[in-house]
């Protein structure tokens, strides 16, 4: 039986770099932290990242919408924070107190409500501490 593993969350950017062509040192980069936290069960992601997956390697790296459906189908195997009105509600309270955008107020809360100690995110600052999680930008 394995022991329990620090859970960590991927924001959208992490994964659309995985499919980045254009950059290879973070699509390899991207690629190793995916596939070690879903080996090792560690990986959280949120309803929120599978739509906005979807989204962005179609309208941004012009990936055809059958294999960005196929993309969003896998990437459901890992563990997924459904979004909730419960979620919701913490992420305008993490908005309002640490001046986030509503959108990153609600990754923020979804690592948070999935016990993640790490949020890997290219978007947010390095390092940067909320509540209990802590932004890790993998490409930094």
């Amino acid at each position: 039986m394995r022991g329990e593993v620090n859970r960590v969350f991927f924001d959208t950017n992490v994964i659309v770099y995985a499919h980045d062509n254009s950059s290879p040192e973070k699509r390899d980069k991207a690629r190793k932290l995916l596939a070690q936290s879903f080996t090792d069960g560690s990986g959280v992601l949120s309803a929120q990242v599978l739509g906005e997956t979807f989204i962005s390697l179609t309208r941004k790296l012009g990936v055809d919408e059958e294999a960005a459906a196929d993309e969003v189908v896998q990437l459901s195997a890992y563990r997924v924070v459904e979004v909730s009105s419960d979620l919701v509600l913490r992420a305008l309270e993490i908005k309002a107190h640490f001046q986030l955008s509503y959108w990153d107020a609600l990754i923020v809360a979804a690592a948070e409500h999935a016990g993640c100690g790490t949020l890997f995110s290219e978007d947010l600052n390095d390092g940067q501490c909320y509540g209990s999680v802590t932004v890790k930008n993998p490409f930094a």
